[in-house]
């Protein structure tokens, strides 16, 4: 078997299906199997992939396991030679995934490479992005991405040809087997956002290269699942940075992160609580900003804890 696709399902039957019929619509020169892992959905998810997509392994938790820890357990069921993790708002173009593949074939000292991310109008999306630093944290990343193009790369710039990056966005995310054999599968202690980024730090790391091939289209509608708990998801994203810093930076550097990602909290808390005042807590848009902050802060001061977090409200 060419690819193993493994694909994370939550409540997205919709999306579900239109990502399983781009895969069959469009991969035509490899060999594949699905696996859709299901965290515990209560629509109709699973009765629409036994009805529509017979051949689909699936694989149904009892309750919501998060990203790593069900993309894991597709991988543990899968046997290819490589293992393309999708997105359920994520819909191949023609010939996509065969040109990653081919290349995949043809530069075997490469672990993990995606395509172009783009709107369903063909805007480019961003695709890859750098390790989180400091630098990235603390300050403009879109400035870093204009002032220092060749250290920041961005989606602003037309790339004709493959491009090594640091880390490939993870919705369309091809990995080589041997590389997942010899370096293990995702981090489980990261629930649902950078665990990729993870990944290719530890395979970057270990010498190998992540590339990014931008002729291979991939559409992505962005952010479905994490859009229905806006301040949890926020708060889990926080939490997985703050992991990611523990995991791969400096004590130092994670400390001076948390405290000035605190103080930031604190400073919009206030801020936007004297605007919610003085608006007699009518603006929605306010309150929602002061929800948010006020959530942060408490996070921080408890150490993320799952019952504030995405892992909690699932």
């Amino acid at each position: 078997m060419d690819i193993s696709f493994v694909i994370v399902n939550w409540n997205n039957a919709h999306l579900l299906q239109a990502c399983l019929k781009s895969i069959y619509d469009t991969v035509s020169h490899h060999s594949f199997s699905i696996t859709v892992v299901d965290n515990a959905s209560s629509d109709n998810s699973i009765a629409m992939v036994r009805s529509s997509f017979p051949d689909v392994q699936i694989i149904s938790n009892d309750r919501n396991l998060g990203f790593a820890r069900a993309v894991n357990k597709g991988i543990a069921a899968s046997k290819s030679r490589y293992i393309t993790l999708l997105n359920t708002d994520a819909m191949l173009t023609d010939g996509a995934m065969d040109r990653l593949i081919l290349f995949m074939d043809e530069h075997t000292d490469t672990a993990i490479c995606g395509g172009q991310l783009i709107y369903e109008d063909g805007r480019k999306q961003h695709s890859f992005d750098n390790f989180p630093t400091l630098l990235t944290e603390l300050t403009n990343k879109s400035l870093l991405r204009r002032l220092f193009p060749k250290k920041y790369p961005a989606k602003y710039k037309d790339y004709k040809n493959p491009l090594e990056v640091d880390s490939i966005i993870g919705a369309c995310f091809v990995i080589r087997r041997s590389c997942v054999d010899q370096l293990g599968m995702l981090d489980e202690q990261f629930y649902f956002f950078l665990e990729e980024t993870d990944l290719c730090f530890r395979m970057k790391k270990a010498g190998y290269k992540i590339m990014h091939v931008p002729d291979a289209k991939i559409v992505h509608l962005q952010g479905k699942s994490a859009a229905k708990v806006p301040v949890a998801s926020r708060v889990e994203y926080y939490y997985s940075r703050s992991l990611f810093f523990r995991k791969n930076r400096s004590i130092a550097s994670y400390c001076i992160l948390m405290l000035v990602i605190f103080i930031q909290c604190m400073v919009k808390g206030i801020v936007y609580f004297v605007c919610a005042v003085a608006t007699g807590f009518k603006n929605e848009r306010l309150m929602h900003k002061w929800r948010l902050a006020s959530t942060l802060i408490i996070s921080h001061l408890r150490g993320f804890p799952a019952s504030l977090r995405m892992e909690g409200k699932s």
